[in-house]
């Protein structure tokens, strides 16, 4: 049979919308940017599923959206650029420069700041930098770790308010905070809580490879222990006021748990990846664990899906 072009343009327009329609939102509709390992794409999507920003991405753990609307992410474990809207790349940063020509390395957290500076974590380096809009080192301190490992040294790494860096230390199962000059002022062991570590990266695995730790307003700090399956608030003191573990929500069975983001309505987006097709892949729950939306998409992301914001209508993050 011959095909118009019309036939072809409806058939192309129907996998578009079909395309759409796979995404799958509870509660308010949400803006977010996503990305993806499995699929290779990173991407900005409103709450009818409708793509309104994408470009292909690689291994990646790290993504943000910039004051300015420009996009901050990586295409590979080594490269982070920086994206216009358009998809015009307007900076680019390889970490196989400034001494690690001859090792491995692997970024698996980046985070532009307010002087301008990029912070860049370099596994397998094992510190963190931060460049300039060059790529010249303008600050640098060395990670303690019990041993390099390019792909494990750490998950995301954030700057805090007081200057210091927090550091989900994946391989070690630490969070650590770091002052300038390279000191632990910090640190908190990711609890096994009686249980015995097994492989894999499903709801069957476990283990504490951390993956994110965010500093909150009052002093505590919010932990998403990776293949720990769960969410811990620590106190200074190392106490674990408030958590929610594998099955606590209900119909929802927590996997990998990857990005943390603290709303100002007192809610928290939870990243819940390798969780399989019928797991939403982010979720937000209340104080009382109270399930508020959940987003879900297995076609334009997978089930390798570890970076993600939900953004307000102005398009950055949502406060």
């Amino acid at each position: 049979m011959k095909w118009s072009r019309r036939a072809f343009v409806a058939l192309a327009l129907s996998l578009v919308c079909a395309a759409q329609v796979s995404a799958e939102q509870t509660g308010p509709k949400r803006r977010l940017l996503g990305a993806d390992e499995s699929k290779r794409v990173a991407a900005i999507v409103d709450g009818d599923g409708k793509v309104l920003w994408q470009t292909k991405a690689g291994p990646i753990h790290d993504a943000q959206v910039l004051p300015n609307g420009n996009i901050l992410l990586q295409t590979n474990y080594q490269t982070i650029v920086e994206l216009d809207p358009s998809g015009k790349e307007v900076w680019k940063y390889n970490a196989k420069t400034n001494g690690n020509e001859n090792r491995a390395v692997e970024v698996h957290a980046f985070q532009r700041l307010k002087n301008g500076l990029t912070m860049i974590s370099e596994s397998g380096a094992s510190r963190i930098i931060e460049v300039d809009k060059d790529g010249k080192i303008q600050h640098e301190i060395k990670l303690k770790v019990a041993k390099s490992r390019p792909h494990q040294d750490t998950r995301l790494v954030r700057k805090t308010d007081a200057g210091t860096y927090l550091v989900a230390q994946e391989a070690d199962g630490l969070v650590r905070e770091y002052d300038s000059k390279g000191e632990i002022v910090w640190e908190f062991a990711v609890p096994l809580f009686g249980k015995e570590p097994k492989g894999g990266h499903g709801p069957e695995a476990f283990g504490n490879s951390v993956f994110s730790a965010i500093r909150l307003k009052n002093g505590n700090t919010l932990i998403g222990t990776g293949n720990g399956h769960s969410i811990l608030e620590v106190t200074p003191d190392k106490q674990i006021v408030w958590k929610i573990e594998q099955n606590d929500l209900p119909g929802i069975t927590l996997a990998w748990v990857t990005t943390l983001q603290p709303l100002s309505n007192g809610n928290i987006v939870i990243g819940n990846c390798h969780a399989g097709e019928s797991q939403p892949q982010l979720i937000e729950v209340t104080r009382d664990k109270k399930v508020v939306w959940t987003f879900r998409d297995f076609q334009l992301f997978g089930n390798a899906m570890p970076v993600a914001t939900v953004l307000g209508d102005d398009g950055q993050p949502l406060p």
